[in-house]
């Protein structure tokens, strides 16, 4: 029978035993919170740490005790001076969410902190995300060589000529290797001595520098003039960069149309797209876009929360799309996806308007272009019907048959998020930019 230890470390003053089992027995509290607090929060900071409240009643460690509805046995009961038979003795008081002033003892909600992994697989968890998706969205930044100084050792391909060059050099004087000019002075004055009358004195002289050109040649040849360990190398570290820059333009009808139901699974949808990117680039901008039957760029508090009247004019929220990728986000320089949630109203002429812009322009700049169309629970047993849609979930089939970076569903509850994420991962967009 095979036997595991697990031998990880412990995290500083935590118990990993006691954290995992603890995390196990509250799992339906933790992701009723992780809930809550992204239903309220910022979607970047559903990638961080969340600080959970837990109710006292959940903390309490399990013990074993008799079945009192069961079994035989036998109890010697002591008499008492306080109550006597037929007496109604009064229940315990049972608190309710607070305490009433007097001697009352009640205990505080405590506050569990929970990492950025335990967040993430708590959301993926109630958004039925499959473990190879959760590994994807999961992934760590991209490492790519980066320069790092010199080393002595490296490829031949890597080589620095000027750091080896300084090498030997110094080498060179400190060995105090002849030098060609040294050479050359020596040889010249050979030469004008053979060239005259030779008297014993020039004979002498002749000789003398004769031996001691041999002398230098020798030494030169000795001393190499690069020797290997002059030879310096480009050293390379890997470091995490980002692959490239990537921004986000998040386009949302506010009408009355879309009540908080709506908004909420929308954001839901949002968090999941950023999380996805924020795994791949450094910089991952997101650019809020809200529109009625007009379109202007918000904040995100203002995105989810305000409320605005009006008609629907999808073509508005995509015309200033495009203006603000001309003005920042070129797409030579930007990875732009864009994700789009409705409930498929629209303008009955605008349609037409919406196919214009995005075969005409949108789709021709950006990476992945997601809508999502968001209906009543009743209505989910028409999924993946064309028939009988909105007038802007037709308009958008036709996008859909020509673009291979465009992607559309209709989704009724959290659940049904996943399939539109599943066809993101599954495969690449063939679709080439400026094409």
């Amino acid at each position: 029978m095979p036997i595991f230890v697990d031998r990880r470390l412990n995290p500083k003053d935590k118990s990993l035993g006691n954290r995992q089992r603890f995390l196990k027995r509250a799992r339906e509290e933790l992701k009723r919170s992780i809930r809550d607090r992204i239903r309220i929060g910022k979607i970047a900071d559903v990638d961080s740490e969340h600080a959970v409240s837990m109710p006292a009643r959940g903390t309490a460690e399990p013990s074993f005790s008799d079945a009192k509805d069961s079994g035989r046995r036998q109890h010697i009961l002591p008499g008492n001076k306080h109550f006597a038979p037929g007496d109604r003795v009064p229940k315990p008081g049972q608190g309710g969410g607070g305490s009433s002033p007097g001697k009352t003892v009640s205990e505080d909600d405590f506050r569990f902190v929970l990492s950025r992994e335990e967040v993430l697989d708590l959301f993926f968890e109630d958004l039925e995300l499959p473990d190879m998706v959760k590994l994807n969205l999961k992934e760590i930044l991209a490492f790519k060589p980066r320069r790092a100084g010199f080393a002595a050792t490296g490829s031949p391909t890597n080589i620095n000529v000027g750091r080896t060059m300084r090498h030997s050099h110094g080498r060179r004087i400190a060995l105090r290797r002849p030098r060609r000019e040294e050479l050359d002075a020596i040889e010249k004055e050979l030469a004008i001595l053979e060239a005259e009358p030779q008297s014993a004195a020039a004979h002498q002289r002749i000789t003398t520098l004769r031996e001691e050109l041999e002398r230098l040649e020798r030494r030169r040849k000795r001393i190499a003039y690069v020797d290997p360990v002059d030879i310096r190398f480009n050293r390379f570290d890997a470091q995490p960069v980002p692959n490239a820059n990537a921004v986000m333009f998040c386009l949302m009808d506010v009408s009355g149309s879309m009540g908080e139901r709506e908004k909420d699974l929308a954001k839901r949808f949002f968090v999941l797209l950023h999380l996805f990117l924020k795994r791949r680039y450094d910089r991952t901008e997101i650019v809020f876009i809200r529109h009625t039957h007009e379109a202007q760029e918000v904040d995100e508090e203002t995105f989810f929360y305000n409320t605005q009247s009006g008609g629907t004019v999808v073509s508005t929220a995509l015309e200033e799309m495009r203006r603000i990728i001309e003005q920042r986000y070129p797409s030579n320089e930007w990875n732009i996806y864009a994700a789009q949630a409705s409930d498929g109203d629209n303008f009955v002429t605008d349609s037409e308007r919406c196919i214009g812009l995005m075969d005409g322009q949108i789709m021709r700049l950006c990476q992945y272009f997601a809508y999502v169309e968001i209906i009543d629970e009743r209505e989910s047993h028409i999924f993946g019907s064309t028939d009988n849609g909105t007038s802007l979930w037709r308009a958008y089939s036709a996008v859909n048959q020509r673009w291979p970076n465009f992607q559309m569903s209709r989704i009724a509850n959290a659940a049904d998020i996943y399939p539109v994420f599943r066809q993101l991962f599954a495969r690449q967009p063939a679709f080439q930019k400026n094409a």
